[in-house]
């Protein structure tokens, strides 16, 4: 016979584990708005420019095109930009698919590209092939986030972040690779890092400091895809973070 009050800690125990999710999607969002509402901003004062600009050349028909087009290209960047923030502030989805892991790392990017620039972080990106991975999407992103935001963090006098996705086949796993220039961590704290609510920052020049959950977080959300998270750390030199998920091989057709 199954005990109810087992069964009721359990489904408490996952709401409250869902409930932790979302609050660290939404801390990571709202360490990125500042730059989100700077680019969007730019977006409208270019707009608005060009839109003068297509009035006052109304017997200009290849001024007027060329103000229109401007125009267009702001407004459908600034659809990308909103589109991709809410979809991620709202994705609350927990059902596992295949993946795209490199698309994955490029919607990440939409959402942290202006929040580097504005901080001096060059990025390199490097992709081997395109592997796939069964996951939840949502969930990943999460991790890649938080894990670049990070890595940001890390740089306060800017640097370089490298990003990788690849294979590896031996291991049968799928490697995505996030590693920065920055301070680095002293080994005392290394083995404290994926601990809940252990952190070591100090708020930055936007106020957002550390929770100590997003480390933890990004764990759990690896360990419950059968996957690991490592990191390795030299004081001055930098961090890199690599989550380790399992390979899904194309489906064979039918």
């Amino acid at each position: 016979m199954i005990d109810e009050d087992v069964m009721v800690s359990s489904s408490e125990t996952e709401q409250l584990r869902l409930q932790l999710l979302q609050a660290q999607k939404l801390s990571s969002v709202g360490a990125l708005a500042s730059s989100v509402a700077h680019e969007f901003n730019n977006i409208l004062t270019t707009i608005i420019n060009y839109a003068r600009l297509g009035l006052r050349s109304a017997d200009d028909e290849a001024a007027r095109t060329q103000a229109l087009e401007k125009i267009l290209k702001g407004g459908q960047r600034a659809a990308v930009v909103i589109n991709s923030m809410l979809g991620f502030a709202r994705n609350n989805g927990i059902q596992r698919e295949r993946t795209d892991l490199v698309a994955l790392l490029d919607d990440v990017l939409i959402l942290t590209e202006k929040d580097l620039s504005k901080h001096r972080i060059q990025v390199e990106k490097k992709c081997q092939g395109r592997p796939h991975a069964h996951i939840v999407p949502a969930q990943i992103e999460q991790v890649i986030l938080n894990l670049i935001i990070n890595a940001r963090q890390a740089m306060p006098r800017g640097g370089r972040l490298r990003l990788e996705v690849r294979e590896n086949v031996r291991s049968a796993m799928v490697e995505m690779v996030v590693a920065d220039s920055g301070v680095g961590i002293p080994p005392e704290r290394l083995r404290l890092i994926f601990e809940p609510f252990y952190t070591t920052k100090e708020p930055d020049a936007d106020g957002h400091g550390g929770t100590g959950l997003g480390l933890s977080v990004c764990r759990q959300i690896i360990e419950q895809h059968q996957g690991r998270i490592r990191v390795e750390s030299l004081v001055g030199k930098g961090a890199t973070f690599t989550v380790k998920l399992p390979i899904q091989l194309e489906e064979a057709k039918e």
